[in-house]
């Protein structure tokens, strides 16, 4: 008896506005810049990449390209397929700073003349 296995596909899962808006948010996390291009793509494929297209009047060829692993979005394009997929790019304050701040040097005393 033969198992048939079909590859995973995250976009067939993302049914709702919100399950999208949490996939790409954990993408955004990974600060892997082709993460979440391919994140987006995988939004944009669960939403319907044509549809995407016509919303945000770039080529399909285009958006699969760009929103691939290899690809590196510009941010108008970004902002564009996020629109056409009924999210939007907010900002929130960092839960823990990433970086360490630079220790301030000492300020200098001059010697009076």
């Amino acid at each position: 008896m033969t198992i048939k296995i079909s590859p995973f596909d995250a976009a067939d899962y993302l049914t709702t506005a919100e399950a999208c808006a949490e996939f790409l948010t954990e993408s955004l996390k990974s600060d892997d810049v082709a993460y979440i291009a391919n994140a987006l793509g995988v939004v944009a494929r669960a939403r319907g990449m044509a549809e995407i297209a016509k919303k945000t009047g770039l080529s399909r060829e285009g958006l699969y390209k760009t929103l691939s692993g290899k690809g590196n979005p510009e941010l108008a394009t970004v902002l564009k397929v996020l629109e056409a997929v009924g999210l939007e790019l907010v900002a929130q304050p960092a839960a823990k700073a990433k970086r360490k701040p630079k220790p301030r040097s000492a300020p200098t005393r001059h010697k009076a003349a």
